[in-house]
């Protein structure tokens, strides 16, 4: 049994390939690596196929994720069947992927924030142009978010396995 994750932000250049490549850290850390098929999207296509933004490597490889081999992708109306889990990192995110979402299909996304501790926000605030300090709140978001969301989800996985 794998379990698919799905994470969205505007283009896939910062905060969904950070997000992808912290759980995918985390999953193998836990020894869940195969457990899981990560991938990430954005909802616009104007930077598909690049990778992502250079503050986003570096605040990345600053705490031990290599999200080097991630391209930009734009997310589609068959990726939110496919995968069981698709995570938004805004609430305007969240509204783009239900219009998207086949119709038996528009409660399937989620935000990402719904799993972490309770921190009084909801949207993971987008860092593209910002300073270091941008990209290393939106990074601190996405590590309680993931861990929450790998903790949720590694009792289903010890139990399929």
């Amino acid at each position: 049994m794998t379990i698919g994750i799905l994470f969205v932000c505007t283009a896939n250049l910062c905060r969904s390939p950070t997000a992808e490549g912290v759980f995918r850290s985390l999953a193998a850390k836990a020894g869940l690596a195969d457990a899981f098929e990560i991938d990430s999207a954005g909802t616009g296509a104007s930077h598909v196929g690049q990778p992502p933004t250079k503050p986003a490597i570096d605040a990345a490889a600053a705490r031990g994720y290599d999200i080097t081999g991630i391209r930009a992708r734009q997310i589609t109306g068959e990726d939110i069947r496919h995968f069981d889990h698709v995570l938004a990192m805004t609430r305007g995110h969240l509204v783009e992927m239900r219009w998207l979402a086949p119709r038996d299909l528009a409660g399937k996304p989620q935000l990402l924030m719904s799993y972490a501790p309770p921190l009084g926000v909801l949207d993971i605030p987008d860092p593209f142009g910002g300073t270091v300090d941008d990209y290393e709140r939106a990074i601190g978001m996405i590590e309680a978010a993931t861990r929450g969301l790998l903790a949720k989800l590694t009792p289903e996985v010890k139990k399929a396995i």
